[in-house]
């Protein structure tokens, strides 16, 4: 079992570094190509999720956890920050609501397993998935 932290700044620029480092990974424990597609639409739709949905302006940081284990990839995307800010897009939180269900029947749709934590009280939300080979 391999595992890989990393801790995004959470402006939506840096999602092209999120997505380049999990095709990297999901490649390498041998998904197929459609499969690593799949992958990084899911982690894409999780990381805007957590980072901006359901408050105003972006998180200033989150993080993915992944999890390479025997024809498993096991993926958290987690807003553990206390601090969201505005990026110069004076709209971009005004569809959240909808773009958030969209996002999560996505996720649902392309991985094998999927949880979503949300403590009540908190502010702040991880998005769990599981694709298997």
């Amino acid at each position: 079992m391999d595992r890989l932290k990393i801790e995004i700044p959470g402006k939506p620029a840096y999602l092209t570094a999120v997505r380049l480092a999990i095709s990297s990974i999901a490649t390498t424990a041998g998904f197929s190509l459609d499969d690593v597609e799949d992958i990084k639409t899911a982690v894409t739709e999780a990381c805007k999720n957590v980072s901006c949905h359901g408050v105003d302006g972006f998180s200033d940081k989150y993080e993915v956890d992944l999890i390479v284990d025997e024809g498993r990839l096991e993926i958290t995307v987690k807003d553990d920050c206390d601090k969201h800010v505005y990026e110069d897009m004076p709209e971009h939180c005004q569809r959240c609501p909808q773009d958030c269900d969209l996002g999560v029947m996505v996720i649902k749709t392309l991985m094998n397993e999927v949880e979503i934590m949300c403590p009540e009280g908190s502010g702040q939300k991880a998005i769990r998935m599981v694709k298997e080979l």
